[in-house]
């Protein structure tokens, strides 16, 4: 199960059933749940927690050094939920003193090749980032989130719940749970209807969450007004809550 050819540092535990490709280095500090798939040439630094059933393909880093030019060696540490996979090239960086101290990521996400997540990252479960994506430091993704090729987010951007990024799209501020956005900078373009019928919403939650957007960006209500609108929609509306929450807790303001 572990090819003699790996490099294993003495105190990093692995559960079991994992599985250690040729040349991959699993440093000090490293824990690896039960089932998980270590390819080829990856590399895992610590502190690093890995859930069960993860997969890392060859040449992947994990867990390493965040790049912040202020950081000086502290300990911190990144922790991973179960069955993520994480696809050639990808990068995940330890979190800063600066910062959260870690970085953390959910379930069943995948992170496709040359993608990219920065110091002190939330990262929700069930996303996709796609080839060449990349978060930068404190970035907050919820659940679901859909990141297409090449696109990316500015540090301390938050972006909510089943949204999607289209294709380059370069996020500078707050993204609502439940939006398409695209361009540079991205600029809400719809509901991600397509995504929420995938996932189980219903044809009236959708509707509401249509008449939600066109509230937010359709009415031509400054943001105060429309947010004090949606509070009371919500109140017998739950799928409503999710915006609501978001709008309240955004410090960077949302994309409009």
């Amino acid at each position: 199960m572990i090819d003699p050819r790996a490099v294993i540092a003495p105190d990093a535990v692995l559960e079991d059933g994992v599985q250690v490709g040729a040349f991959a280095v699993i440093g000090a500090g490293v824990r690896i749940g039960a089932g998980s798939w270590i390819g080829p040439h990856a590399v895992i630094n610590g502190a690093t927690t890995l859930g069960r059933g993860n997969r890392i393909f060859q040449f992947a880093s994990i867990g390493d050094e965040p790049q912040d030019k202020k950081y000086r060696g502290e300990p911190t540490r990144l922790e991973v939920g179960d069955r993520n996979v994480f696809r050639e090239f990808c990068s995940v960086n330890r979190g800063t003193a600066g910062g959260r101290g870690v970085t953390k990521i959910g379930d069943e996400n995948l992170f496709m090749a040359y993608s990219h997540v920065a110091h002190d990252c939330i990262v929700g479960s069930n996303c996709v980032m796609s080839n060449c994506t990349a978060l930068a430091g404190h970035v907050e993704l919820g659940d679901w989130v859909i990141l297409s090729g090449y696109s990316g987010i500015h540090q301390f951007c938050k972006v909510g719940a089943h949204s999607f990024l289209a294709n380059n799209a370069a996020v500078t501020r707050d993204v609502p749970p439940y939006i398409l956005v695209a361009g540079t900078p991205a600029e809400p373009k719809g509901v991600n209807s397509e995504g929420l019928k995938r996932r189980g919403f219903s044809q009236q939650q959708i509707s509401s969450i249509r008449n939600a957007y066109r509230l937010l960006y359709r009415s031509g209500l400054k943001l105060a007004a429309a947010t004090e609108q949606l509070q009371a929609l919500a109140t017998d509306r739950p799928e409503l809550q999710p915006f609501v929450q978001f709008l309240a807790g955004s410090e960077r303001s949302i994309i409009r």
